[in-house]
């Protein structure tokens, strides 16, 4: 009887040896399979981790259509890839990083003036094309030499009396009392704007009564004054202002001074200036900053 007793107790020892080991083997598979999820999981989230870095790397390329062109300034090229999409505006801002002249002083040249709300499409700007930029560095601007004291003497008479309409100025008055209208006067067209035409503007004269035509070489930079005598030759970037203003009873038609010093009083005047040039011509000379 003892003998059985012994070979049960026996017998239950090693079921609870047997039971303990499968309970340590399942609790080991278990973590083993817990440790092979975690590994799986993370590799998942590396794999969506590198997915968003791909979609955002991605997303920062830039895939617009661009133009390779050259831009030229001061007689030195600049090759340029811009978006065919974007402004002059943009673009301006661009040639200042590369040029050093302020964008608020630069006027683009591509077949004409070109306004800051265009876009490279609107002027079709194409592989290879050339842009003129035309304007001044803030160092050139800040080595403008100041007027003398008896340049602003002269600009303040000319001021006190530039309170009646230009035209009716004895100085001015008298030229076209004495010499009139041109007989080959271009039409003036009150209230209207227009762009330079292709050839000169002419049938206008100055304070002598001798012819004046003016020519726009936009390649140069530069504005022709032409007389019967001589030809003036005049960097656009040394034009300091354009004043203008309509010829009292003749409003289709404007005085204008072209301004080549400091002062007013260094003003170039021209008479019966079509008056739906004059805007043009402004913008073409100063673009949109003048110095004084």
């Amino acid at each position: 009887m003892a003998s059985e007793e012994s070979e049960i107790s026996k017998t239950v020892q090693d079921i609870e040896v047997e039971t303990t080991d499968l309970q340590n083997k399942e609790l080991e598979n278990k973590e083993k399979s817990e440790d092979t999820g975690g590994t799986s999981k993370d590799n998942n989230n590396c794999s969506q981790n590198t997915d968003v870095t791909t979609n955002e790397s991605d997303s920062s390329i830039d895939t617009r259509q661009k133009v390779d062109f050259k831009v030229i300034f001061n007689k030195q090229k600049y090759d340029v890839t811009f978006p065919i999409d974007e402004t002059i505006a943009k673009l301006k801002s661009h040639i200042e990083t590369l040029t050093g002249v302020p964008s608020a002083m630069q006027k683009i040249m591509f077949k004409g003036l070109a306004k800051d709300e265009s876009t490279l499409n609107d002027l079709k700007v194409t592989n290879g094309a050339k842009v003129m930029v035309v304007g001044s560095t803030l160092n050139d601007v800040l080595s403008v030499s100041k007027p003398s004291e008896k340049e602003i003497k002269e600009a303040a008479k000319s001021e006190t009396s530039s309170k009646e309409p230009l035209s009716k100025l004895k100085e001015h008055k008298k030229v076209l009392d004495k010499y009139g209208k041109p007989d080959d006067a271009l039409p003036g067209l009150k209230n209207v704007k227009e762009p330079l035409p292709p050839t000169p503007v002419a049938g206008m004269c100055n304070k002598s009564g001798g012819k004046v035509r003016l020519t726009f070489k936009l390649e140069l930079d530069q504005v022709w004054i032409g007389t019967k005598e001589r030809t003036e030759k005049l960097p656009m970037n040394s034009i300091k202002a354009v004043h203008s203003e309509a010829i009292v009873g003749h409003e289709g038609y404007h005085i204008l001074g072209i301004q080549l010093g400091p002062t007013e009083a260094s003003n170039y005047w021209i008479y019966w200036v079509p008056a739906q040039y004059v805007d043009a011509i402004k913008d073409t000379i100063l673009g949109k900053w003048q110095l004084f």
